[in-house]
């Protein structure tokens, strides 16, 4: 079989885009929009990929950075054809057959790509593209066919004369070239045409030319090779995706109770008979697992939930790690470094931050656990803070297996609660508690009697 390499194009400015951001670092479902077709070229195990950067190379090649690549630069914006002739520098004694695809197309598939490359194999031809048909077809280069519906050229939207216009099948910008043929020809490109470019289409006039056999591959779906050149193209292509990782997730046996209001990004895991209610949000780099509940209103980014876990109602979740049969929330946070064992309870309005909490201890309600370790079986009361800043510095809070802290209490850090201690409500702590022995910080209860009918009186 013949060798296979990849070249993405990923130099554009986007000016459509009407940002300072690259076009093919605008992200869709929480990636950068070339991560898609990249992906999908590794898919094919080529030989070499390389990108092409151009317009701010330097953060493109940050956000690929750690992949199987090379990076050739396009230093001026000469068009498709001069941004192929330099990643082509790269490919220098290749054999084999080069497919080029655009860092925008972020819906192609893997089948879609090694279908084409089939074909042109099939086909045994210089150069084969793929091409669609549009009801709507202004913006797109014209795909021009003989009497007998060979492709003979394919035409600029800027450069179409007169019936070329009416044209509805269109270059989708995805090629595939026998690389000795794209290395003797590329030089052969000019300008002489109303945008002043190199077009790599005219590679498929010389190739008719000189006796090459071209191809064209009419995919049925043009959604799949669109390309994304404005934020309502990017909107688009991002619904799209979504419904394609929720369609890809439901198959797998999750159960989503409505796809239209459910957002999760590309690469997050759920795991088989979890139920995800709507307005969830998953985010990055998020696994859950089986068994698991995610009620409305949702949050969860970059965490790992265990099996079983409830998340209820209006929950947020950042970078944190959760075990098995959790129950979290309504309104409850997690900020990042958080630990949460298994079978623990943290209700309603608590808020934890760079803390671990051990198997079975529970938080019901109101409460703030900051820089803290909490031991298995603790009980944290109502209205309890875990004082952890001291105006210059963070503390730790250590409080013991079996700890019951009553509600209302402040735990001032640093400060240790000893095994099996008990806290009584309404204390400020500010030494070490230890283990076994009751602490309390309030002031003695007093009586007045009569007190009210007194100051009635007065």
């Amino acid at each position: 079989m013949k060798a296979l390499s990849v070249i993405v194009l990923a130099g554009g400015l986007g000016k459509r885009m009407r940002s300072g951001l690259p076009k093919v670092l605008h992200p869709i479902c929480g990636v950068p929009m070339g991560r898609y077709p990249l992906e999908s070229a590794k898919s094919l195990k080529p030989e070499r990929i390389v990108i092409l950067v151009g317009h701010h190379a330097e953060r493109v090649k940050e956000a690929f950075k750690g992949e199987p690549v090379g990076f050739a630069h396009q230093p001026e914006q000469l068009g498709t054809g001069d941004a192929v002739a330099h990643a082509m520098k790269l490919l220098d004694g290749f054999k084999g057959d080069v497919l080029v695809l655009s860092g925008d197309v972020p819906l192609v598939t893997t089948t879609t790509l090694k279908a084409l490359v089939r074909f042109h194999r099939k086909e045994k031809g210089a150069v084969t593209f793929i091409s669609i048909i549009l009801d709507e077809p202004t913006g797109y280069g014209r795909v021009l066919r003989d009497e007998e519906g060979r492709v003979c050229a394919i035409v600029e939207e800027k450069d179409l004369k007169g019936h070329e216009r009416a044209l509805n099948e269109v270059n989708a910008g995805i090629y595939v070239f026998d690389a000795e043929f794209l290395r003797e020809n590329i030089t052969r490109l000019s300008r002489n045409n109303k945008q002043g470019e190199y077009y790599l289409t005219d590679l498929i006039g010389i190739a008719i030319e000189r006796g090459y056999r071209v191809a064209a591959l009419t995919h049925t779906e043009p959604q799949e090779v669109m390309g994304v050149n404005t934020r309502v193209e990017l909107a688009e292509a991002e619904r799209l995706m979504q419904q394609r990782i929720l369609q890809g997730l439901m198959l797998s046996g999750v159960t989503i109770k409505d796809p239209s209001n459910t957002y999760i990004d590309y690469g997050v895991r759920v795991g088989r008979d979890t139920t995800i209610h709507p307005c969830v949000y998953l985010y990055g780099d998020t696994r859950i697992g089986r068994g698991c509940t995610i009620e409305e209103g949702v949050k969860v980014k970059d965490s790992r939930i265990g099996d079983g876990t409830t998340i209820k109602s209006f929950t947020v979740i950042e970078d944190s790690r959760i075990g098995k049969n959790v129950t979290i929330g309504p309104f409850a946070r997690l900020r990042p470094e958080c630990r949460i064992d298994d079978n623990v309870r943290i209700g309603n309005f608590v808020e934890v931050k760079k803390s671990h909490i051990k198997e079975g201890s529970k938080a019901n309600h109101h409460s703030y656990l900051g820089d803290a370790t909490i031991g298995k079986g603790v009980n944290i009361g109502a209205g309890t803070i875990t004082c952890n800043y001291d105006g210059r510095k963070k503390h730790r809070t250590i409080i013991k297996d079996g700890a019951f802290i009553g509600s209302d209490t402040q735990l001032v850090a640093p400060v240790t609660v000893g095994k099996g201690a008990y806290i009584g409500a309404g204390s400020t702590i500010t030494k070490d508690v230890p283990d076994g022995a009751l602490s309390l910080s309030r002031p003695e209860q007093k009586i007045i009697k009569g007190w009210v009918k007194r100051r009635m009186e007065s």
